[in-house]
């Protein structure tokens, strides 16, 4: 199982309007848009917890995606609930409102297959759920985790100790600047390396994204989208894609690895963002996937 990725994170029902319309109650959370990306290349499996409400059908569209349902959980109650509103040019979401429901008492538990996944993604939640996972694991040979400015704010302690564990951490430029309190980039992953992780993911949007690795730097440009319809979930479907790559390949730890990864994590968030929820993603085939794949990496010129 050196190539199944175990994903920890939300599993959640969103409500989202943009420019092009809106939703109610669509599939989302973290772990789910990490998944729906990650299952195009490697086995996933999610642990996490929903609601009497979660839907039928969006149980089985996980299924049809290689992604294994074993750890998520179902409780007395409602699912995890998001409901927001972006602005015309998408810089901005607004939270309309928030209920956690049946999230709101998440404690992960691992079982025995869980625990031997070869590779982690601790996706956005409480450091200390990320942390307490992490010890209930057996070795994993790739350990990546997100976090987002709330935890910083609120529990930088135990995140920092989390750190010092992991090989790959995903933030986006505020994060890294919050966390480290320096405002050049490049200086605060040579400080987020130092508190343990190999490699630093900088996710910077429509601007694309930046690899630390190795003493080596490599900012490429986000895929060019002539509409986009949704951006939610776009920063994990970054990750999955990313991370599913990575686990597919005997080595993570190549620079052309990581570099590939980059790209194929690009092309994976490029789709998500062309229709709300997961759609987009849910109906992609792998020659589509390939042939953005080829066509960005060629414009770049990555071989």
């Amino acid at each position: 199982m050196k190539n199944t990725i175990l994903v920890v994170g939300s599993v959640a029902l969103d409500s989202v309007q943009t420019i092009h319309g809106r939703t109610n109650k669509a599939l989302g959370g973290s772990a789910v848009h990490f998944s729906m990306s990650a299952s195009q290349f490697t086995p996933v499996r999610i642990v996490g917890v929903v609601g009497e409400d979660f839907p039928g059908p969006f149980r089985r569209l996980l299924k049809r995606r290689n992604i294994c349902l074993e750890g998520l959980r179902v409780m007395p109650g409602k699912t995890f609930h998001w409901k927001g509103r972006y602005d015309r040019d998408f810089k901005n979401a607004t939270t309309i409102a928030t209920h956690l429901n049946v999230f709101e008492h998440f404690k992960p538990k691992l079982n025995r297959t869980h625990a031997e996944c070869g590779v982690l993604f601790l996706a956005n939640i409480d450091p200390d759920l990320q942390r307490d996972v992490l010890a209930q694991m057996g070795k994993p040979r790739l350990v990546a985790c997100d976090t987002m400015n709330y935890w910083i704010t609120l529990k930088k302690k135990s995140l920092v100790k989390l750190l010092f564990k992991v090989n790959l951490l995903f933030v986006n430029e505020e994060e890294a600047r919050q966390l480290t309190k320096e405002h050049n980039l490049i200086k605060a992953a040579k400080i987020l390396t130092g508190m343990g992780p190999q490699a630093i993911v900088i996710k910077r949007g429509d601007s694309g994204s930046m690899l630390f690795y190795g003493g080596e730097v490599l900012a490429i440009p986000a895929q060019p989208i002539e509409k986009v319809v949704d951006p939610t979930g776009a920063g994990d479907t970054f990750a999955g894609g990313f991370m599913g790559y990575l686990a597919a390949s005997p080595d993570w730890r190549n620079l052309d690895v990581l570099k590939r990864a980059m790209s194929y994590g690009t092309v994976l968030s490029s789709f998500s963002v062309e229709d709300f929820s997961v759609k987009r993603v849910g109906r992609l085939s792998k020659s589509e996937i390939h042939d953005r794949y080829k066509k960005y990496v060629k414009a770049l010129s990555i071989k």
